[in-house]
């Protein structure tokens, strides 16, 4: 019927209450000091900075371990480019987004989530991206001999097992720089919450 009034549902309710949460959030982040500005927006690539150097590395003991001497320049820019693209992402989406979005309240849950995303994205990941490339590039000179189907999960097992007890102590690394990364980034959206409040107390946005 014309001019009636049609209620909005529980689902358009809550994106409005995200989208003014949200508003409300990126306005107080406006006026925070720059050096909290700047680190929040570009904290992740140190992080990310991190991830290529655990790809390069990655992908330099699994050329000793294969002996593949060829194609230096090609395995380089993808284990440099890939895991610094991909940590940034993932630390957007999973921490930075929904810091600015009001979702993450739950300073340990941040806490978890940098630690996993630094170990895992980080480090863990570059390193994992490393093996597919070199099996292709020892496969393609023949610079190792590689075994035949029945045999082909234990070789790989074995050849990754001395990469990867190499790479622990950088994964133990990645882990702590993403939990006092993602601390830091809790403790900027904290300062946000406490802004003298502009027509809207704080608390509200916890709920």
């Amino acid at each position: 019927m014309a001019g009636e009034f049609i209620k909005p549902t529980s689902e358009e309710n809550v994106y409005v209450a995200r989208q003014s949460r949200s508003e409300i959030l990126r306005e107080r982040f406006q006026r925070l000091p720059a050096s909290d500005q700047n680190f929040f927006q570009t904290g992740s690539y140190f992080l990310a900075l991190n991830g290529s150097l655990c790809g390069l590395v990655g992908n330099s003991l699994f050329r000793r371990v294969l002996h593949v001497t060829q194609a230096r320049v090609a395995s380089l820019l993808p284990m440099a480019v890939l895991p610094f693209i991909s940590t940034v992402v993932v630390y957007e989406v999973s921490i930075s987004q929904p810091l600015m979005e009001g979702e993450l309240n739950c300073a340990s849950c941040t806490l978890i989530r940098g630690g996993l995303l630094g170990a895992i994205v980080g480090c863990l990941y570059p390193a994992l991206l490393a093996l597919p490339l070199n099996a292709a590039l020892a496969t393609r000179y023949s610079s190792s001999l590689l075994p035949n189907k029945e045999n082909i999960l234990q070789y790989w097992l074995t050849v990754s097992k001395p990469v990867f007890k190499k790479l622990r102590f950088a994964i133990l690394l990645q882990a702590a720089f993403g939990m006092y990364l993602s601390s830091k980034h809790h403790e900027i959206y904290i300062k946000m919450l406490q802004l003298p409040e502009q027509g809207m107390n704080p608390e509200e946005l916890k709920e």
